[in-house]
């Protein structure tokens, strides 16, 4: 969990979680982007059992405000079937799985009376880092619209320090725009942010426990 004053972010593990998760997707993913017909499969009730899947919603004082789902392990040789197209700086895609283990962003959704706070989508990405890193992952992989104007791309590569290696025009949800893939080294995200001693800093990764930023810091 990660807290600032009146923001909260937390994993979803019971049924009135999900429901909150449903909600969310339901006002943005479903009635304003039409990226998918029924927001209740997005996260059917096996979800919350998984070991593969994580979700994490965040509340302002105790209303709901975001979600994110991170996939643990994805099935990235399958997505080859998407046409991935690689961007020149872009590592070799064999190379980079035999050495790294890869979690995927994803669902990411914040309402739209909230996308003007960026604590917001600090507060997710700081409990969904801190489980991945827990877990022993070393990158996040994720793809954002090009066309989105709420796309979290700014914030994915100006804070985060996400980098784009690749496009492609299909995925899972319902859009005709073209998916920017990104990656993001969390060691090194966190080396990074921790350089700059600011409040990102802090509010990403202030309620994680000392044993893992000794971990990072090494």
């Amino acid at each position: 969990m990660i807290s600032d004053r009146n923001i909260v972010s937390a994993r979803v593990a019971d049924e009135a979680g999900r429901h909150e998760v449903i909600e969310i997707l339901r006002a943005t993913y479903h009635s304003e982007k039409r990226w998918v017909s029924d927001p209740a499969g997005q996260i059917p009730p096996a979800d919350l059992f998984r070991e593969d899947i994580s979700w994490f919603i965040v509340k302002i004082d105790g209303t709901p405000a975001g979600v994110l789902r991170v996939l643990y392990n994805p099935p990235l040789a399958e997505y080859a079937k998407y046409g991935f197209k690689l961007l020149d700086k872009a590592p070799d895609i064999n190379e980079f799985l035999r050495d790294n283990r890869v979690a995927e962003i994803g669902r990411f959704a914040v309402l739209p009376e909230f996308r003007g706070k960026i604590m917001v989508a600090a507060a997710l990405m700081g409990g969904a880092t801190e489980e991945t890193l827990e877990r022993g992952f070393t990158h996040f992989v994720t793809d954002v619209f090009e066309d989105d104007p709420h796309s979290p791309f700014g914030f994915h590569t100006r804070v985060m320090g996400f980098h784009a290696v690749a496009t492609h025009d299909v995925g899972e949800l319902h859009s005709r725009s073209r998916r920017i893939t990104m990656i993001l080294d969390l060691k090194a995200a966190y080396q990074r942010l921790r350089s700059r001693k600011n409040w990102i800093f802090r509010s990403l990764t202030g309620s994680w426990a000392e044993a893992l930023h000794q971990r990072l810091v090494a």
